[in-house]
């Protein structure tokens, strides 16, 4: 259970111009996930998306990184879960993703420090990207002997399946000229900048029917197959949890957080 006493892992605000912010608050983890974060997540965007106030959603890290993937102490929790609770933290994961891949409204996020793993998911499940130049990306979970299979079709919809292809089976952290470059990132905007930028996509926003967003969001998405389905949800949950369940998960969890190389690790 959830310490009541402590900060909520996930901030929401709404300002008098509809614009909602979803900050992701775990600052001293780096924002990474865990079931606290997830159930958050999926708790507010429906509410959100329902809210008829809302025109549009940014999303945020709080502290120095945007968002560095999954806390690694919560999967070496989860990977000694009995098999159907396995599974239900991927389907959350999962499921996350895709509440925020289908939100009906524009959504931006707004990158900074860290993005590895989910964070990365994260991105590639907005509309709207914006980096620091300091953002540093990976699709890291292999090095971990895990499998990203919660955001693998959001890779391949955002960046195209030569690049997810690259980044998923390599592990390699790229910077944010390298995400403009691919097509994650939409701009790379100085720090004193960001506001600014923000604030000139939120006006191009409002200046667009509301209903007319929410049509051809939902057209893009639905005629080019990435609209998921619970079987779809199933299927992706489940190749997750069973990986991250299997020896090599639980070895590559051990080994990263005891700080040293894996076991399937060759050195040249």
């Amino acid at each position: 259970m959830p310490d009541p006493s402590s900060p909520p892992p996930v901030l929401l605000s709404i300002d008098a111009r509809g614009v909602a912010t979803a900050t992701l608050n775990r600052p001293e983890v780096g924002n990474a996930y865990d079931a606290a974060l997830l159930d958050a997540l999926i708790d507010a965007l429906p509410k959100l998306a329902a809210d008829p106030a809302v025109r549009c959603l940014v999303i945020r890290g709080a502290g120095k990184h945007f968002q560095a993937g999954a806390d690694i102490r919560w999967l070496n929790e989860v990977a000694a879960y009995a098999p159907a609770e396995n599974y239900a933290a991927s389907v959350a994961t999962t499921r996350a993703m895709q509440l925020l891949n289908e939100f009906p409204k524009p959504t931006i996020a707004l990158i900074h420090g860290a993005c590895f793993g989910g964070g990365v998911g994260i991105a590639c499940c907005t509309d709207v990207v914006f980096a620091t130049p300091d953002a540093q990306f990976g699709i890291t979970e292999i090095r971990v002997g895990v499998s990203p299979t919660p955001i693998s079709t959001h890779m391949v919809n955002a960046i195209g399946l030569r690049h997810t292809r690259r980044y998923a089976l390599t592990g390699e952290r790229f910077d944010a000229r390298e995400a403009e470059r691919i097509g994650l990132v939409h701009e790379v905007v100085p720090a004193d900048q960001m506001e600014a930028k923000l604030a000139s996509v939120l006006d191009a926003i409002f200046l667009g029917g509301p209903t007319a967003i929410e049509t051809t969001k939902r057209s893009f998405l639905g005629a080019n197959g990435f609209l998921l389905d619970d079987r779809q949800v199933s299927m992706l949950a489940h190749e997750g949890w069973t990986q991250r369940y299997s020896p090599e998960g639980r070895e590559g969890t051990s080994a990263f957080k005891d700080k040293r190389k894996p076991i399937w690790y060759k050195p040249a």
